[in-house]
């Protein structure tokens, strides 16, 4: 199998910078170490209560990191402004809501297709490859593809969720449903990434499945710098990876 991509999502260092209204720690000095430590890409999802990452954030990412850049944000007039100045390799729509600790689901791609048909066009023409975060609904893959998406991301928090409380039978269903999702999805042309809540210990059978490109992984990485450093963590996940390939 092609060797797998790493997104590592730098969020969560500047949830840590915010708590204490700091401009330490620094999301660019984050990103640079995943670089070095063997990161593909940077994720950074500029929300629009700029609960984490800020604009600033999103520039310095920009002109700062020599991996393609990922900017992950809601559909909105206001992302589409920012995402067509900055012009980062790619945009990762998601869905948003305010009272949301993270991203619960999917995006309504089916129920808002002539919306974001017209949204992501000029994404498109700004050379920007477009994807969208969404389940494993076919119904969802089906329309990301009629919009002209560039990407699908599927989302593995439901299967991170059952994997860790132990109902592994549930997630086995799981990840299978997803398994038949990339394969559609690859079946329709597109290119087909994965992420959210994996770890060390539910990551193999998701990186084992042929169809991926690429994992985004954050929220479980920044936690393991605390303990072994942010360089550590993320060359660990490669080597989980690339063991899931083999």
């Amino acid at each position: 199998m092609e060797k797998l991509r790493l997104g590592v999502n730098i969020d969560h260092v500047a949830t840590v910078r915010n708590a204490r209204g700091s401009v330490w720690p620094d999301p660019l000095r984050a990103a640079l170490l995943a670089e070095a430590a063997g990161a593909d890409g940077i994720t950074a999802h500029l929300r629009e209560d700029r609960r984490h990452i800020r604009d600033s954030d999103m520039e310095a990412l920009r002109a700062g990191i020599g991996i393609p850049l990922n900017f992950e944000c809601a559909a909105t007039e206001e992302m589409a402004s920012i995402a067509l100045r900055l012009k980062p390799h790619a945009v990762c729509l998601v869905p948003e809501r305010r009272e949301e600790r993270t991203t619960e689901g999917g995006l309504d791609v089916a129920g808002d297709q002539a919306r974001l048909t017209r949204y992501i066009a000029p994404l498109r023409e700004a050379g920007c490859r477009v994807s969208m975060f969404i389940g494993h609904d076919p119904r969802q893959i089906e329309a990301s593809a009629r919009i002209g998406a560039a990407v699908v991301e599927l989302h593995t928090g439901h299967y991170s969720d059952l994997h860790a409380e132990g109902r592994m039978d549930e997630a086995q269903a799981e990840l299978a449903a997803l398994r038949q999702g990339a394969a559609l999805a690859h079946s329709l042309g597109l290119e087909v990434h994965a992420g959210h809540g994996l770890t060390y210990e539910n990551v193999a059978p998701i990186a084992a499945i042929p169809e991926l490109r690429e994992l985004n992984i954050g929220h479980f990485l920044i936690g393991e710098a605390i303990f072994m450093g942010l360089g550590s963590a993320i060359e660990e996940m490669r080597r989980r990876m690339d063991m899931a390939r083999g």
